[in-house]
């Protein structure tokens, strides 16, 4: 990487990670059903947090300063949320389209020593709000709660991306919702396996309906 591009990443970091805390800050944010979450870290339970690529914007800033690894794309994109996200949690290189074995064994000691763990389970290019195998079999070998989150807002725009990417606008209603924690069952293999990750997506996507009618969306 050149002098001017490494300059460059670090001013773009320096300047998302302002302009999204003062962002995030504005929002008159409601979060809901974080206790059982919350009770499960305190007793240092392993996590994976599942939340949509669409629905991020609040993460960073909510999650931070927390030792929560967070793995992010080895894209172009990727590197620019992998900088903004800097200094406010520990950040993993890796994906699904991307060799992931060491990023896999990375995550898997984390979670065996009690951590967590953020997976974005349709990302990184997709399809939109489509559940992959990966968090299931990262559940399945070390133990760890699946807990899905997602956030909606009263005043919002939604971008023209495949992952029809959610923006509050400044001093909005904003509702950030977990879901019950789900552990799956290490045994189920194949079509059985298959039917989980069905079932733990419309829970996904039934949590994002759950967010938009708490304000009456």
């Amino acid at each position: 990487m050149s002098v001017f591009k490494e300059v460059k990443l670090r001013f773009i970091g320096f300047l998302g990670k302002l302009i999204l805390g003062l962002w995030t800050k504005s929002a008159r944010l409601t979060v809901i059903g974080e206790d059982r979450y919350q009770e499960l870290r305190n007793q240092n339970k392993p996590v994976v947090l599942l939340i949509w690529h669409g629905r991020l914007l609040v993460v960073p800033y909510l999650f931070k300063k927390r030792g929560i690894l967070a793995l992010i794309s080895p894209s172009e994109d990727g590197e620019i949320l992998a900088r903004i996200v800097s200094g406010w949690g520990k950040v993993l290189r890796g994906s699904s389209s991307h060799s992931i074995v060491k990023a896999w064994s990375v995550m898997r000691k984390e979670l065996d020593k009690g951590g967590e763990v953020i997976i974005v389970p349709d990302g990184p290019k997709g399809p939109n709000r489509k559940m992959k195998l990966g968090a299931l079999k990262l559940s399945q070998q070390s133990g760890a709660y699946l807990v899905p989150f997602t956030f909606a807002a009263l005043r919002k725009k939604t971008l023209n991306s495949w992952d029809s990417f959610l923006i509050f606008y400044p001093f909005t209603r904003v509702a950030a919702l977990f879901g019950d924690p789900i552990v799956v069952d290490p045994k189920l293999r194949g079509d059985d396996l298959e039917i989980e990750r069905q079932r733990i997506e419309q829970i996904l996507l039934q949590l994002d309906d759950e967010a938009a009618n708490y304000l009456n969306l």
